[in-house]
């Protein structure tokens, strides 16, 4: 928007790819941080990234970027030095950060904790309170406890505390700000003339010749890739489940034995006020906040209706206070436990006295209990059904999958017995070429025929040729693939017969659009010329045959194409009219007149917004700033560069 941006591109990608993984996702930062191995990219402060949470960080973006653009998503854009690199730089920077939280002892109420953790999507009940016995389970299906994943969440909590910390420091010059909205409100009146290519086409002669040579210097618009039709037998986790008997008894042993499992503890639902102090505070400062809190409890008992509101006006637990308190429903080992004792012991709709933990004073009003309860087996039979065939599955992938990369090596002329042993079906797939093609509807129905790792096997010399089956591929976790041909189609070039329409059409364009440019280009010179000389636009030169006046500004660019608006706004307005021409391909020329420069008053919506903007610009240099200081204290050293493209570091 801002020349800023454009000149600051490095800022820009930088604050881009810090936040393009959502924070608060289940899998949490210990996607990034768990349990890595010792083939370290680069080392921060004694740290290590290694390869496989860069792997993580990868998939995460590129999964996230496949999601947002769908069809229009091209892998091939992450596989390149320059992309790896920045991932890798991003994870660079969020330990950098995440350093800088522990180093300031950044702290995380549990109230916070829990507001987060309550807002995760999907984790609601139909009586819209949490689903904290699910919470459980998705935890434990991707082995992770509820204590390490909010362990993470917290260090992920503080981190973006600290970064709120550091863009809320930021100061803008009331001149920047004057200079921007002065830029932004000047607005120009433009006129346009149009050559277009399509009132050059009766002018543009097509011969035979020209056809036969367009396509002997351009066979490579015309080349077919090489295509293959396979068949392929994929082993997953989810096929070895849907093989697994499970009995009623094997259903009715596990909800006994795992009972605790389907109970849902005593929830309650809680307002709170809190008058921070640290708990390392002074002991005057501890006796302010305390006299504070007992001169707000006063009003709340007082006025105990009007909890609510004065929550909002004292409270300085900034998550709950706009919500007039209201911490929502939390079971035990959710709160601090000074906070959970009182409140655990409150009847409804009973307020506390003055509660003290490590965060500071607490005034507690319980709202509503909800009493622990228990699954019947009929609820919850689908569930442990699955949940069972799952376990069972988990046990015996391993074993199938040695049989599956044995048979597929060892019988490599067919799929068949292994495709039998392991009661797998056959599938086939066609038109698949090199390069994967995600918007193709083979892909759609099984993403694995768009897998980079396969297709580089299924086009391997030894399967076209040898006509073997590929080796077993591990394409996701717990998934495994083999595929053997059936055609193999060489690459091609489309023959002249069959292109040569489309030659014609594609030189008509090109050559009437060179026509209408020349033209215009002309037409340009001309009006420019008579400016020179005489100052104005006369006679002949008149500006005839352009288009009613409009006036477009950086707020309201109207309808000119991007390349238009830039050119009409960097033109030289010393000398009005001016004049600026804009080659648009394939589609033809426009001359723009601009007759007047105008300036326009920001409304207050518009200055606010404006001064949002620039603020935010502003605070994210800081904060590229910060960052990059940190890196040079913190040693950040690349062990294994992408390219020889640098990586902003302190080695």
């Amino acid at each position: 928007m801002f020349e800023y941006v454009r000149t600051h591109q490095r800022l820009m990608q930088f604050i881009l790819l810090l936040f393009i993984v959502p924070s608060f996702a289940l899998m949490g930062v210990s996607s990034y941080f768990g349990n890595g191995n010792n083939d370290a990219l680069a080392i921060v402060n004694g740290e290590q990234i290694s390869q496989q949470e860069f792997d993580k960080a990868l998939r995460q973006q590129m999964d996230q970027m496949r999601e947002r653009l769908s069809e229009q998503f091209d892998e091939s854009l992450f596989n390149t030095p320059a992309a790896k690199t920045s991932v890798l730089n991003n994870l660079i920077s969020q330990r950098v950060l995440m350093m800088e939280a522990k180093t300031q002892n950044l702290g995380i109420p549990d109230a916070l904790l829990q507001q987060t953790i309550s807002g995760i999507s999907g984790l609601t009940l139909h009586d819209g309170s949490f689903d904290y016995t699910g919470y459980k389970n998705i935890l434990a299906n991707q082995g992770i406890t509820p204590a390490v994943y909010e362990n993470n969440l917290r260090q992920d909590l503080a981190v973006q505390q600290l970064v709120s910390s550091i863009q809320g420091s930021a100061f803008v010059p009331n001149t920047v700000i004057a200079q921007v909205a002065e830029m932004m409100g000047q607005e120009r009146e433009i006129q346009s003339l149009d050559f277009n290519a399509s009132d050059f086409v009766n002018q543009v002669n097509i011969t035979e010749a020209k056809l036969k040579t367009y396509y002997d210097k351009n066979n490579a618009q015309f080349a077919i890739p090489e295509t293959v039709k396979i068949e392929y037998i994929v082993l997953s986790g989810e096929a070895v489940a849907r093989q697994m008997m499970v009995s009623d008894e094997d259903i009715k042993l596990y909800y006994d034995q795992n009972s605790k499992n389907f109970t849902v503890d005593e929830q309650r639902r809680a307002s709170h006020i809190l008058i921070k102090v640290n708990k390392n505070a002074s002991d005057a400062d501890k006796a302010a906040a305390k006299a504070k809190a007992e001169e707000i409890l006063t009003l709340v008992r007082a006025q105990p209706g009007k909890f609510a509101q004065l929550a909002k006006q004292y409270s300085q637990d900034e998550g709950s206070a706009t919500n007039g308190g209201d911490l929502d429903f939390f079971g035990r080992g959710m709160m601090v436990k000074p906070f959970e004792d009182a409140a655990f012991k409150l009847k409804q709709n009973e307020t506390s006295g003055l509660v003290q933990s490590d965060f500071g004073y607490h005034i507690i009003y319980l709202t509503a209990i909800k009493p622990a309860t228990v699954k019947l087996l009929a609820e919850v039979k689908d569930q442990i059904r699955e949940d069972i065939k799952k376990q069972k599955a988990s046990k015996q992938f391993s074993e199938m999958a040695e049989v599956f990369t044995n048979t597929v090596y060892e019988q490599s002329d067919s799929l068949r017995p292994a495709a039998d042993k392991l009661k797998l079906t056959i599938e086939t797939a066609d038109n698949l070429t090199r390069l994967p093609d995600f918007s193709s509807q083979s892909a759609k129905a099984d993403p694995v025929l768009a897998n980079p790792k396969f297709l580089k096997a299924v086009f391997s010399d030894d399967v076209i040729k040898n006509k073997h089956n590929t080796e077993s591929i591990e394409v996701a976790p717990n998934t495994l693939v083999s595929a053997r041909l059936i055609d193999y189609k060489a690459a091609s070039i489309r023959p002249f017969n069959e292109v040569r329409e489309l030659i014609t059409m594609l030189m008509k364009a090109e050559e009437s659009a060179a026509l209408a440019t020349k033209a215009g280009e002309e037409k340009l010179a001309s009006l420019s010329k008579v400016m020179e000389t005489s100052g104005t636009i006369i006679g002949a030169e008149k500006a005839t045959g352009f288009s009613q006046a409009r006036v477009i500004s950086r707020n309201k660019p109207d309808s000119v194409s991007p390349a238009a608006f830039n050119a009409i706004m960097k033109a030289d307005i010393r000398m009005l009219p001016a004049f600026v021409g804009v080659n648009l391909p394939r589609q033809g020329y426009t001359v723009y007149r601009i007759n007047k420069i105008l300036q326009a008053t920001p409304d207050a919506a518009q200055k606010t917004d404006l001064t949002r903007q620039i603020q935010d610009l502003f605070a994210s240099e800081d904060l590229y700033d910060f960052v990059e200081m940190r890196k040079l204290k913190g040693k950040v050293k690349i062990v294994k560069p992408f390219s020889a493209l640098p990586i902003n570091s302190g080695d």
